[in-house]
């Protein structure tokens, strides 16, 4: 456990203890630290959160604002999503009953890779179910969030000159020939969506290997419908974001379209995971980045 994790584990009590004063506390355990989050598990079925977002305004913003996503989502979404159950806006805290299943990133690479397109295509309708939502009925809730192409392949090469190093030889050629070219065309319609869908995000019963549960929405937002498409093709591989895509409603054109720019958003998002696994001592992270580089950068 860490040293975050410890101090930590004395907010989640607090926090419960204030606003569940009749659940009865038996453990806390460290759950997982993404990008944006750290996460904690009460008796093995209460969710407690904290945001890693250091500005007290957008701290606050931030977990009103999911808590909010939340609600909306539970009446689009095909697939289970977190109820909160409370939220403490001003420590960035939402806490939610447990959702079935496990983390996709958990499971063994060889597995994901053997269930991967079946997943894809469930989280495909997820997409559709999303992308179909009109965005002025979100009017108010979520943002619009549409970074420019150019400044993806910025931020790509700034996170790619932190880890180059870990990065294998065969594949820096191929690299640094995409972070010198030309970014795509960045015309298109945004839509509502996930904007984070990466497998962490993905609970699966491993009995199964059906999709339990979607978390994380704190991204969520009015975006490129390619970026979440995007984080499929990083995590599970081409033959899963074809499954995905396949529910796509929109012409030959201009699926092409968005294919091309979920390769682009893939391997602009690979070096932000891999340097995030890295200075975290998450092996998962780095492991599941590396792997990528074999169909994002092919030698």
């Amino acid at each position: 456990m860490t040293s975050r994790s410890r101090d930590r584990v004395a907010d989640v009590r607090s926090v419960v203890v204030a606003h569940m004063p009749d659940y009865w506390i038996e453990s806390v355990a460290p759950l997982g630290e993404g990008l944006d989050n750290l996460a904690y598990e009460v008796n093995g079925e209460l969710i407690v959160r904290f945001s890693k977002e250091p500005d007290l305004a957008r701290r606050t913003a931030l977990v009103s604002h999911e808590a909010r996503v939340l609600a909306a989502v539970a009446d689009i979404s095909p697939l289970p999503v977190p109820e909160p159950a409370f939220t403490v806006a001003e420590q960035g805290c939402l806490a939610y009953r447990k959702l079935p299943g496990t983390p996709l990133l958990d499971m063994p690479r060889h597995r994901r890779s053997a269930h991967g397109t079946s997943i894809a295509a469930t989280l495909g309708e997820l997409l559709a179910a999303l992308h179909a939502v009109p965005v002025d009925r979100l009017a108010g809730l979520v943002e619009a969030d549409h970074q420019p192409p150019a400044e993806w392949r910025h931020v790509a090469t700034e996170n790619y000159a932190t880890v180059a190093g870990r990065v294998p030889v065969a594949h820096r050629g191929p690299v640094e020939a995409f972070l010198g070219a030309a970014p795509p065309h960045g015309g298109c319609t945004p839509a509502f969506s996930h904007n984070d869908l990466g497998i962490e995000h993905v609970l699966i019963d491993p009995a199964t290997w059906t999709v339990t549960g979607i978390i994380d929405w704190s991204d969520a937002a009015v975006v490129d419908p390619a970026h979440d498409f995007g984080l499929l093709l990083r995590d599970l591989g081409p033959a899963a974001v074809r499954a995905a895509l396949s529910g796509c409603r929109t012409d030959t054109d201009g699926l092409a379209a968005l294919s091309e720019r979920a390769v682009f958003y893939a391997r602009c998002s690979v070096f932000e995971d891999l340097a995030h696994g890295i200075e975290t001592g998450q092996g998962k992270y780095v492991d599941k980045s590396l792997a990528a580089l074999e169909w994002l950068f092919p030698t």
